[in-house]
């Protein structure tokens, strides 16, 4: 079994950080600075932004009765950006262009804000019916084109 080098491990050592970054939340403390800087040492300058869209309560997660979940982010820009947590998914085009297609990042700024609201239970909360959601879905679909 060949040894795993590089890009293959960051996801792992990234999983290990957002767990003690939620560990120390749910612990009543405020995130060491140790992890801050580790999360701007994996993510640059993507880290902060980040947080910005976290600390402005930019991340809502919208759930319908079927039990599916999507978050929506509203970026710097003002637009607001479809992100699905469980395949590592934004509809934002730096992670079209970064992540998919030049693979020099692991995450755009607006997916790791959902995963840092997480940590931080910080995210909206939307509950909506499973036509709605649908329509959501539906309404991002046809700005992309």
């Amino acid at each position: 079994m060949a040894a795993q080098t590089g890009p293959l491990t960051l996801p792992a050592v990234v999983e290990e950080l957002l767990s003690e970054m939620a560990a120390a939340v749910r612990d009543g403390a405020p995130i060491p600075d140790e992890h801050l800087l580790s999360l701007k040492f994996v993510f640059g300058s993507s880290a902060v932004q980040a947080l910005d869209l976290v600390d402005r309560q930019s991340v809502t997660l919208i759930s319908s009765p079927s039990g599916r979940r999507v978050y929506q982010v509203l970026g710097s820009s003002g637009r607001t950006y479809t992100c699905l947590a469980s395949c590592h998914y934004c509809s934002c085009p730096a992670f079209a262009f970064s992540v998919l297609r030049k693979g020099d990042s692991l995450l755009c700024k607006h997916l790791l804000a959902v995963y840092l609201s997480q940590v931080t239970r910080t995210c909206q909360q939307l509950s909506v019916s499973d036509k709605q959601l649908t329509d959501i879905l539906s309404a991002e679909k046809t700005q992309e084109a």
